[in-house]
């Protein structure tokens, strides 16, 4: 009685979609009736038992549904459920014999959901593509069921529906879906069949499964498919030779094709690939790795070719490539066939080889921490000789692209996170054997790349190591121990085990551990660095050079540490020109201690007779430095300078003498003792330079300093007084004034400034304008001196 009530409702709904037709005038009344319909067709569906097979219902609803499509009164928020459940109530009943009364029923329940699903894309008129998508994305998962009759079935409808549309004019749909590349024209979302990539993946698949309907079907699905592609094809006016010859070719393909081989399938699935646009081989990757695995209800051997072809053929997009990467890295540990394991290894060598930045970052953002997983990936990338390059020096850009700046703790968009994976990844490498070379040819950029990653390392944030490292501490290096055992590692692989060990020995490896000693380890690191063959040094040397060029605040400091260090080498030629070039630059760096480093580089340099006058050429640049706020770095100025003027020609000698000597003697009473030290006894050593024609102007800036050097006398620094002392002395011979002489060699500094005061050269209005700023001295003596002298 139920089934009976069932089958006159459904009955009446027929009835009622064929005196019923669409308007606008329709009341709300009219479309709340729409919806209960639709809503008990779904019902009953619902109540259908899974095993009741002669019942009618469910083939009495599909034409209920028709009817519904027909009228136009099918609610499209309504329709996909009521899709699945059919689908689902349908294709999940029990396998039926061949002949008798519920085999020809439950044939006609099929019929009817066929022609339900061909009346629905007819009803859909202009948006018909559309529609056909719709359904063909529904019935696409009951493709990959583990029932086989279940998979059967649907594709079973799917082939028929594909002879629908290959009879079944579908409007206004563009054939540029059947075209290998990219065509500059815009089509609108109706027009487009974007489903051709996942069908022919899904129904390829398929032709491979172990139950032989399923096959059949694919197989009729497949030729369906592809007729429908090639009347596509012919559409389109701008075919070219080629084109129309696989055109040709492919219009001559029978329906009944065999497949008694898996080659056959690859066969059918090679004639598909060659109308696929670049970007759809994505999709059939994924989908092909992920039926890798064991158990598959579809072949390996089918899966891995298709993902040989596809990956050689393809471009794609950056999140494509992540997309595959991330599809790999997930289902690597469930796949055991060596056939399979092999096809993987070729795809990741292919996409290194033309995707390498892309692959490389994803793998870094799909396991930071390098688990045995990724480490088979990264064996794989590196175990040809091509790939290795690429995939190292894209290793090495990430090294060197840790941001400071950026702090999101999202492994995908933080360059301070990738770049911990990377030193991760690289220490895996380079245990690798197959690398050697590759690693050898790119040693001075790895080298400096971790031994920044090391300083960045040191400055990490707690909220960093932890989002990094989440593995139990005891069970791995922490991130900065792990960037300093790959420095380590890569120098033994070099075969410089011996500078390995001396830096151990003077304690150089932790010292970089700490960022309070972390300079001082640089320095152990250089020094053992300058003691390896030449060539490699001078590689090391000028890939510094290279990287100094752009000045970058994240290890600019580090590698001029380094670099000076490296400068003290005795064999210098071309390095040392390089190095003249860059050093303006950082003398002029607003870095603290920037200067300071590098003038102590100079001053060394100054100090060596092979490369003494080449620093000439900074000369001016550690001039400009006297006039900087850090007095550690005009102490090194002056002693710079100090070293540089003797190796002046005589007249250029005299003529710089004269000009610093009127910034010489404002030093005097700067804050820093080693300035005033300085400054003095440079002041004294620029009057002996002084010659000819400069003596006459040399006379008043020697005039203007009589009265600092006075006052000085009374100095608490005793090396400044006593510099002061000297450089009176000295004043008195320029000046040929021997008694200011006799008075200085003895400190009568009462005496010297009544001397001064009967001279009168400058006139009391320069001394009071000196005297004013010793009355602001923080030394007491000075001040209560300039007093008395007022």
């Amino acid at each position: 009685q139920q089934e009976a009530q069932k089958l006159r409702f459904l009955a009446s709904i027929c009835t009622f979609c064929r005196t019923s037709s669409v308007n606008s005038g329709r009341s709300a009344e009219f479309s709340f009736c729409q919806m209960e319909m639709m809503k008990t067709i779904e019902r009953v569906l619902q109540e259908e038992p899974a095993h009741q097979l002669r019942s009618t219902v469910r083939q009495q609803a599909m034409l209920a549904i028709t009817s519904l499509s027909r009228a136009g009164l099918l609610l499209d928020e309504n329709k996909n459920s009521i899709l699945r459940i059919c689908f689902c109530s349908t294709f999940r009943l029990p396998l039926q014999d061949n002949q008798g009364p519920e085999a020809l029923l439950y044939s006609k329940t099929l019929a009817a959901m066929d022609n339900m699903l061909q009346t629905l894309v007819r009803s859909a008129g202009t948006f018909g593509i559309l529609e056909l998508q719709n359904i063909l994305e529904l019935l696409l998962p009951y493709t990959s069921s583990q029932v086989a009759e279940v998979q059967e079935r649907a594709v079973a409808r799917i082939a028929r529906l594909a002879s629908f549309i290959t009879t079944y004019p579908l409007p206004q749909i563009c054939p540029c879906f059947a075209q290998n590349k990219v065509l500059r024209h815009q089509c609108s979302k109706t027009q487009k069949f974007v489903m051709l990539a996942r069908l022919v993946g899904h129904l390829t698949l398929c032709c491979s499964c172990k139950d032989k309907g399923t096959r059949d079907q694919a197989a009729e699905a497949l030729h369906h498919l592809h007729t429908f592609v090639m009347q596509q094809r012919s559409k389109w006016p701008w075919l070219d030779d080629t084109a129309k010859l696989q055109l040709q070719e492919g219009s001559e393909v029978t329906q009944s094709w065999q497949l008694s081989q898996e080659s056959d399938i690859i066969q059918i699935f090679l004639m598909f690939a060659q109308y696929l646009q670049p970007s759809d081989g994505a999709y059939i990757i994924l989908m092909a790795v992920k039926n890798l695995r064991a158990p598959s209800t579809y072949s390996v051997g089918v899966a891995a070719d298709m993902l040989d072809i596809l990956v050689a053929n393809s471009a794609f997009l950056p999140e494509k490539v992540l997309d595959i990467i991330w599809m790999i890295y997930q289902n690597l540990p469930f796949i055991k066939s060596q056939i399979a394991r092999e096809s993987l290894n070729r795809t990741l060598l292919v996409l290194t080889h033309k995707h390498p930045g892309q692959v490389v970052a994803s793998l870094l953002q799909c396991s930071p921490t390098c688990t045995c997983v990724a480490v088979t990936m990264w064996k794989a990338m590196v175990s040809r000789a091509e790939a290795a390059e690429k995939v190292l020096q894209q290793l090495v850009c990430t090294l060197m692209n840790q941001s400071q700046r950026k702090t999101s703790i999202s492994t995908s968009d933080n360059p301070r996170i990738l770049s911990l994976a990377a030193a991760r990844a690289i220490s895996k490498i380079l245990l690798e054997p197959t690398c050697l070379e590759e690693v050898e040819a790119i040693f001075p950029q790895l080298f400096i790349a971790l031994l920044f990653q090391v300083s960045f390392t040191t400055e990490l944030s707690l909220q960093e190591v932890c989002i990094f490292w989440k593995q139990p501490k005891e069970e791995q290096l922490s991130p900065v121990r792990s960037a300093v055992q790959s420095m380590r590692t890569l120098l033994c692989r070099m075969g410089l085990e011996r500078q390995a060990l001396a830096i151990q020995a003077q304690g150089g490896w932790d010292a970089l551990l700490r960022a309070s000693t972390h300079l001082v380890g640089v320095r152990i690191v250089a020094r053992e660095m300058m003691k390896t063959p030449r060539p490699l040094r001078s590689f090391l040397f000028c890939h510094l050079a290279e990287l100094l060029c752009v000045e970058d605040p994240t290890w600019e400091m580090v590698a001029m540490v380094f670099f000076v260090e490296m400068l003290g080498c005795t064999d210098l030629g071309a390095e040392l020109d390089a190095a003249l070039k860059i050093l303006p630059m950082y003398l002029q760096s607003s870095c603290l201690g920037m200067p300071s480093l590098v003038l102590k580089a100079i001053l060394g340099l100054t100090k060596r007779p092979d490369t003494a006058r080449k620093t000439l050429v900074l000369l001016p640049y550690v001039a400009e430095l006297l006039h900087g706020a850090d007095s550690d770095a005009t102490a090194m100025a002056l002693l710079v300078l100090h070293n540089m003027l003797p190796l002046l020609e005589e007249k250029t000698a005299s003529y710089i003498s004269l000009v610093l000597a009127n910034e010489l003697w404002i030093l005097f009473g700067d804050e820093s003792d080693a300035v005033r030290k300085l400054s003095i006894s440079f002041f004294r050593e620029a009057m002996r330079l002084v010659a000819g024609a400069h003596k006459k102007k040399m006379k008043k800036e020697v005039r203007s300093s009589l009265l600092p050097l006075l006052l000085h006398l009374h100095d608490q620094d005793k090396g400044v007084a006593k510099a002061a002392q000297e450089a009176l002395c000295s004043a008195g011979r320029f000046l040929k004034w021997r008694q200011l002489e006799q008075l200085a060699e003895t400190a009568q500094a009462w005496r010297i400034g009544e001397c001064l005061l009967a001279r009168n050269w400058s006139g009391d209005k320069e001394y009071l304008s000196q005297s004013q700023r010793y009355l602001q001295s923080p030394q007491e003596p000075l001040r209560l001196e300039t007093v008395r002298f007022i």
